[in-house]
């Protein structure tokens, strides 16, 4: 069996969604607020959970309408896709999928639309693809399981570094260089350093959005899924542990060799990087994420729903650019042959 929790207006019975502005769940009908962390209509029913063909998905009845709502195993919460009422699989939010802390959307679907035309303006070679606002429209917000780390890295680091003496006479230009070992050490303190961790989502774009601010963050409630998209994670602590390991021994290489710019050129060496663990936490974070398929490449948009950053790749029209180049070309030979007529006539 799997459980699924609704989200009805306790005075309409309108669906409640989570309001970025007011941050609070909102009824769209009578304009109802409640508090997020307090809501509890315990309207929690229970269905059928089937295995379809593929053994990773999940068939659902919305409680609503009676339509059919298909998920794989790690979706958290969703919607039905007839009537648009928000539904929350509590299975995959409780018990070890239970987040500790939650950070609550900031920027609305309106918003998150209104950045994306932002991250377009004054491109003109963009396929039409990317502008059309029924592509545009199917922006999804999502809550990103992530883990995060505290820790403490130990580390001793030598340089290999140069420092250029430049002068000159009347007959020469004259550099002296003199090279130098450098020897660095001490200890850093880590604290929320992010995994993403979720296997759908690549690390390199969860990490272009950062940073996220957990002082923000909430303890967990399943309310604040109303209206998002959500996944559980499906990569362990164990896992994440050592890429927070790898960013935290980076950022520390990176914290030591900064200490080294009165040098012009400093390559490390060696290194001795100990890394003791402090706590571990599983958290949501917001984004906003748009894919488009265009030439048999998948273009993929993200937004910190915290912050606003937005980031993403963004391909060139080859039609309108080779309609620059030929009207160039044009131009460039309709010059030369005008240049070439007022030579001859004079």
């Amino acid at each position: 069996m799997s459980e699924l929790k609704d989200f009805k207006c306790p005075n309409c019975g309108g669906r409640l969604e989570f309001d970025t502005k007011s941050q609070k769940l909102k009824c769209p009908y009578c304009d109802g607020t409640f508090d997020p962390e307090i809501f509890d209509e315990d309207d929690h029913y229970v269905v059928d959970g089937e295995t379809w063909d593929d053994e990773n998905v999940l068939v659902y009845t919305c409680k609503s309408c009676g339509g059919t709502i298909m998920a794989d195993r790690n979706t958290a919460a969703t919607s039905c896709p007839y009537c648009g009422n928000p539904v929350v699989m509590t299975s995959n939010v409780s018990g070890i999928y239970k987040p500790k802390r939650v950070i609550p959307f900031k920027f609305d679907k309106k918003q998150a639309k209104e950045k994306y035309r932002e991250f377009l303006r004054g491109k003109t070679l963009l396929p039409r693809e990317f502008t059309s606002e029924a592509v545009i429209d199917e922006i999804k917000g999502i809550y990103v399981p992530f883990w995060i780390f505290g820790g403490k890295a130990n580390a001793r680091m030598w340089f290999d570094a140069t420092r250029n003496r430049y002068w000159s006479d009347a007959n020469y230009n004259y550099v002296e260089t003199s090279y130098y070992k450098l020897f660095r050490s001490g200890s850093v303190n880590f604290a929320d350093v992010p995994v993403d961790a979720s296997s759908k989502i690549s690390d390199e774009l969860t990490e272009s959005v950062e940073p996220f601010d957990i002082s923000a963050a909430r303890e967990f409630t399943d309310n604040y899924l109303a209206g998002f998209l959500a996944d559980k994670y499906d990569i362990n602590v164990e896992e994440s542990r050592d890429k927070a390991n790898s960013r935290i021994a980076n950022s520390t290489t990176s914290l030591f060799a900064s200490t080294t710019s009165m040098y012009d050129t400093c390559v490390p060496s060696s290194s001795s990087i100990m890394i003791n663990q402090g706590r571990q936490e599983y958290v949501m974070y917001p984004m906003w994420l748009l894919n488009i398929k265009y030439r048999g490449k998948m273009y993929t948009f993200a937004m910190n729903g915290q912050t606003g950053k937005f980031v993403g790749e963004l391909p060139a029209d080859i039609g309108k650019l080779n309609g620059i180049r030929i009207g160039v070309f044009v131009g460039v030979t309709l010059l030369i042959l005008l240049l070439q007529y007022l030579m001859y006539a004079g």
